[in-house]
C-alpha cells in the first residue's frame, strides 16, 4: 500500500480542535466568528453610507457567561440574528426596486434575488471548504453552528467571516440586472406538489460565476503570512484557516480573523 508521508499530519490539529470545544478557547472562538461577521457587515454599511451597527454588540458578546458552549452558541446566535436582520433591511434598499426582496430567504427561496444570493454564498462555501481541508481541520466540528450528522459546521462557521464580501459583490453586480435576466422553473416540492421558483437565466448565471471567481482573485491590503503586503481574497481565506489551525495547536496566543477593507 502506497501512503503519503504527511497523511497523518492532521492528527494533532484535530485533537486540539476537539479539546478546544471542552475549554474556554471554544467560547473565544465562537465569539470571534460572530464579532468578525458583524465587523464585516459594518464595513459594507459604512461603504454605502448606511447606519452601522452600534458598538454595544461587542459588550453584549463579551458579557456572555455560561459553562455550556451550547448555551453560549444560542446567545451569540440571537445577537447575530438581531443585527443581521437590521443589516439586510438596509442593504436590500440598494438593489433595483423591481428585484428587491422583502427579506432574506435561504433554503427553498422562491424569488430570484434570494436564489442569486444563495448561489453566490454556495461559491463562498466551496472556497472555505477547500481552505479548511488544506489546513487539516475537521470540517464537521464547529464552534458556532450546531454539530449534527451531515452538517459541515466548521465550514458554516468560517463562511460567516466572509459573507460581507459576497454582499458587497452582489450590491454592485445586481445594479445591471433586469427582470428579463431571470427565469421561472417548476420544481417538485414536498409530496407530489409542484412550485415555481425564480433563478438567473443560464447566460447570467455563467456571467455571475465568472465575475465572482474574478472577484476572489482581487487583491486586498493585508500582508501574507510569509511575504508580500497584498494578497488575493481567496488566498486570505486559505491563510486564515492555517492561522486558525495554528491557534488550535497552541502555536499562536490568539486568533482574530483579518478583515479586508473593501
Amino acid at each position: 500500500m502506497l501512503k503519503s508521508l504527511d497523511d497523518d499530519n492532521h492528527v494533532k490539529t484535530r485533537l486540539c480542535q476537539y479539546e478546544a470545544l471542552q475549554t474556554n478557547k471554544g467560547k473565544q472562538i465562537a465569539n470571534q466568528f460572530v464579532m468578525s461577521k458583524l465587523e464585516g457587515q459594518n464595513i459594507v454599511l459604512e461603504k454605502y453610507g448606511l447606519e452601522t451597527h452600534s458598538s454595544s454588540y461587542i459588550g453584549e458578546i463579551e458579557r456572555i457567561e455560561s459553562e455550556s458552549l451550547d448555551s453560549i452558541k444560542m446567545k451569540l446566535t440571537a445577537i447575530e440574528a438581531k443585527n443581521t436582520k437590521r443589516y439586510f433591511s438596509q442593504i436590500f434598499g440598494l438593489f433595483p426596486e423591481k428585484l428587491r426582496p422583502s427579506g432574506r430567504k435561504t433554503f427553498l427561496a422562491y424569488d430570484g434575488m434570494n436564489n442569486t444570493y444563495n448561489l453566490a454564498y454556495e461559491v463562498l462555501k466551496w472556497k472555505v471548504q477547500r481552505a479548511i481541508i488544506k489546513a487539516k481541520l475537521e470540517p464537521y466540528l464547529g464552534f458556532l453552528h450546531s454539530i449534527q450528522f451531515g452538517k459541515p459546521s466548521l465550514i458554516c462557521d468560517f463562511q460567516e467571516i466572509y459573507r460581507y464580501l459576497i454582499d458587497d459583490f452582489l450590491i454592485q453586480y445586481c445594479q445591471g440586472l433586469r427582470v428579463k435576466d431571470f427565469t421561472v422553473k417548476s420544481e417538485e416540492l414536498s409530496g407530489k406538489k409542484k412550485g415555481k421558483r425564480e433563478y438567473l437565466n443560464d447566460s447570467k448565471t455563467s456571467d455571475l460565476m465568472k465575475k465572482l471567481n474574478t472577484y476572489f482573485e482581487s487583491k486586498v491590503e493585508i500582508p501574507r503570512i510569509k511575504h508580500g503586503n497584498r494578497q488575493a481574497l481567496e488566498t486570505l481565506i486559505n491563510e486564515e484557516a492555517l492561522l486558525f489551525a495554528k491557534y488550535l495547536r497552541h502555536e499562536r496566543d490568539s486568533w482574530i480573523p483579518r478583515i479586508a477593507i473593501i
